[in-house]
C-alpha cells in the first residue's frame, strides 16, 4: 500500500477565508492595502501592513487574537484529526506565513497533526514588530517559475517533500483553491489526486487544462465535502481487512 501525504493550502481550504485579507479588514486597513498593492509584491505589501500597524500601536498580540476569529469549519478540523489518527502524514504549504499559519492550528488544537508547515518566514524585531519575509528571496535567487508568485514556488516545496520520502512509495493528496496552487498540481503523477475547491482559480485552471493533469480529480465546494472526500480517498488507499 502507499503511505498518504495529505497537503493542505491555508487561505480559503484549510481555513474559509483569506487570512492576510482578514486581519487587514478587521484592522481597517483595507482601503490602504488597495493603494499600495499596485506598488508592490503581494508578500512585501503584507510586511508593510505589519508596519502599519505596529505604528497605530497594534500589537504582536492583538494580531494572534485577530487570527484567532478567523473562521475554519469544523467538518475541516474533523478531517484533519481523522485523516492523522490514520496515519496520514499532514503538511501545509501555503503563501500565507508562518505566524498566521501556527496562531490559527494552535488556538484549534490541530497544530500537532501536521509534520511540517511550508510558508513565508516571519520574525519579531526589537521593536516589536512583526516582519513577513519571503518564502523564496527573489532578490538573490529567484525561483524561476513562471506560473508562481515570486516569493514561492509551492511546485518546488512539492518536489522537495516527494523527494525527501522517496524511500518508500508515497500517496500524495493535494487540497487547494487559488492559482498557486497549480504548479504544484501539475508535479503530482498518477496514483496521486488533487481536491481543488469548486469555482474557485485551481478548479477552473484544471478544467481548462486538465489533459495536463496527471492525478485523480475530486473537486469540493465545503468543509463538509472536503472532509467526506478527503476520508474517502484516505480510506481507500488502506488495506482491506
Amino acid at each position: 500500500m502507499a503511505e498518504t501525504v495529505v497537503v493542505f493550502d491555508f487561505d480559503k481550504t484549510l481555513i474559509n477565508c483569506d487570512s492576510d485579507d482578514w486581519v487587514i479588514r478587521e484592522f481597517g486597513l483595507a482601503e490602504l492595502f488597495k493603494q499600495l498593492m499596485i506598488t508592490m509584491p503581494w508578500n512585501s505589501l503584507i510586511d508593510r501592513m505589519m508596519k502599519e500597524l505596529h505604528s497605530q500601536g497594534r500589537t504582536v498580540e492583538a494580531i494572534a487574537d485577530c487570527l484567532k476569529r478567523a473562521p475554519l469549519d469544523p467538518h475541516v478540523v474533523n478531517a484533519i484529526k481523522s485523516a492523522f489518527d490514520l496515519g496520514c502524514d499532514m503538511r501545509v504549504i501555503s503563501d500565507a506565513n508562518i505566524f498566521f499559519i501556527e496562531t490559527i492550528l494552535k488556538h484549534h488544537g490541530i497544530i500537532g497533526c501536521f509534520s511540517e508547515i511550508n510558508s513565508n518566514p516571519f520574525f519579531v524585531d526589537e521593536n516589536g514588530r512583526l516582519r513577513i519575509l519571503p518564502y523564496h528571496d527573489f532578490t538573490t535567487s529567484p525561483h524561476g517559475c513562471s506560473l508562481c508568485p515570486p516569493n514561492m514556488c509551492k511546485g518546488k516545496v512539492i518536489e522537495r517533500i516527494r523527494a525527501s520520502v522517496s524511500g518508500k512509495r508515497k500517496q500524495f493528496i493535494y487540497i487547494g483553491d487559488g492559482m498557486g496552487d497549480y504548479c504544484p498540481s501539475l508535479k503530482l503523477t498518477e496514483g496521486d489526486h488533487v481536491m481543488p475547491r469548486k469555482n474557485y482559480p485551481l478548479w477552473k485552471l484544471i478544467n481548462d487544462n486538465a489533459q495536463l493533469i496527471k492525478a485523480e480529480i475530486h473537486e469540493w465546494s465545503n468543509g463538509e465535502e472536503l472532509e467526506k472526500t478527503l476520508l474517502h480517498l484516505v480510506h481507500g488507499s488502506m488495506p482491506a481487512k
